[in-house]
Formats: C-alpha cells, sequence, structure tokens
C-alpha cells in the first residue's frame, strides 16, 4: 500500500499551576487524501477528529470523567483541514526537488490490555513508535487470516524527538492456541514488521509494556507495579 506523507502542524501550550507542569498539545495535518486532527495532555490523545464519521471521538480511558469540547469543533478541523491542503500545494511546488526525511519505527509492541482469561473479551494492542513522517498502516491477522473488524487506530502522536507513535487495538476473545499478529507498513521500509501474539496455556501478557507506554515513564520491572497503581491514584485525583 502506498502511503502519502501527512504535512503536520504542531502547537504547544505549557500551562503553569500549582501542580507540575503540564504538556498541551493540539496537532493538526493533512496529505491530498488524508486529515488529522487531535488534542493530547501530557503524553496522552485527548479527542481526535474523525472525519468520516464526521464527528469528534474521545479516547479517554474509563476512568475519566467525559466531557466535551465547545460546539462547533468538527466545522473548525474541516476549516483548518482545507487551509491545510492549500498550504501543502504551494509548499508541494518548492519541496519536489527535495527528498523526504524517513525513520524506520524503532519498535513494534504488542500486548493485552488485561490479565488474560480464556473466553473472556479482551483487547490487543499493537504500539508502534519512533517512525518519521506519520503515519503507519497497521493490519491484524488471527490464524493467518486477515480481521478487519474490532480493530481500531488512532491518530500518530509526537515524541519530543520529532518522531512519532501510533497504537491499534483490536477486541478479541483468547482461546487457546489462537496466534494474532499486527504487521506494521511505513514508507521507510520495504516490507511490513511483522509481532506475534500467541494464546498459551499459561495465558501471558507482555509483562509491565502495557504500563509503561501508557504511562510513559522508563521504569525498571521491579517497581511497575508502584507505577501503575500511582499513575491511576493521580490520574484519579485530577478527575475529581
Amino acid at each position: 500500500m502506498k502511503m502519502k506523507e501527512l504535512l503536520l502542524f504542531l502547537s504547544c501550550v505549557i500551562c503553569v499551576s500549582a501542580d507540575p507542569l503540564r504538556s498541551d498539545v493540539h496537532i493538526t495535518g493533512c496529505s491530498d487524501s488524508d486529515g488529522e486532527d487531535m488534542y493530547g495532555l501530557d503524553g496522552e490523545e485527548i479527542a481526535y477528529t474523525d472525519f468520516n464519521k464526521q464527528e469528534e471521538i474521545y479516547s479517554l480511558p474509563p476512568f475519566v470523567e467525559p466531557f466535551t469540547y465547545q460546539d462547533g469543533v468538527y466545522e473548525q478541523a474541516v476549516t483548518v483541514q482545507q487551509s491545510c491542503r492549500e498550504s501543502i500545494q504551494k509548499v508541494g511546488k518548492f519541496m519536489k526537488d527535495y527528498p523526504p526525511e524517513q525513520d524506520v519505527p524503532s519498535a513494534v509492541m504488542i500486548y493485552t490490555r488485561d490479565d488474560v482469561e480464556f473466553g473472556v473479551q479482551n483487547t490487543l494492542i499493537c504500539h508502534v513508535t519512533g517512525f518519521y513522517p506519520a503515519p503507519v498502516n497497521i493490519s491484524w491477522t488471527k490464524n493467518g487470516q486477515k480481521v478487519i473488524e474490532r480493530s481500531t487506530i488512532n491518530v500518530p502522536y509526537p515524541n519530543k524527538d520529532g518522531s512519532f507513535k501510533q497504537t491499534s487495538r483490536l477486541q478479541f476473545t483468547p482461546w487457546l492456541g489462537d496466534v494474532y499478529s499486527c504487521a506494521v507498513q511505513h514508507l521507510s521500509l520495504t516490507k511490513p514488521l511483522t509481532k506475534y501474539y500467541e494464546v498459551d496455556s499459561s495465558a501471558p501478557s507482555d509483562p509491565g509494556v502495557g504500563p509503561s507506554v501508557f504511562c510513559g515513564v522508563g521504569l525498571t520491572l521491579g517497581l511497575l507495579g508502584v507505577a501503575v497503581g500511582t499513575f491511576f491514584l493521580v490520574k484519579g485525583n485530577e478527575c475529581s
């Protein structure tokens, strides 16, 4: 699949309060055939615009109190997309002779959201980071057969080094012997990067990968239990 580079415009506001510094980001991007409009806080996606469904999608975890932005957010995103494409046409005339920068994804991880129990619905997560430009394309298989339904993918989110990260989720019901895979395609790759997850008798989840990715902290495995508990406690206090 041929993928087109997104032209991204990034704005970041640092809010100062009694709490530690908070990073509030709004990303708008477009290509000739695709578009992105996303809001984030402290490295986590809060909401994004789905231009196919023509609505704003809120991607907060279930323990956070629901909220919505002011009316007209979707209409504003559509207007910005029109301006973005006009800018692409103008800038493209001057940049056509410059080869685009490309960075191969530095890591692809697959893990479950919850501890695995046979016959109990769960979520498989495929997390890709360190790539440029955005986006990547992520596809799923179950026992060698493509899976299209029950999968979602968020919009690309910037890392501090200028590269991007992106996550796809697949709703699944684990049964012994099932083998799942996520395949990552990117402009910098000549063939997809593929990771596998097998449901075996011990029903393992990749220990510590989910919490470390979600919280964005580099702790040792011995401290992960404390890190996860602290994260949810802090999040709970922020929402109260």
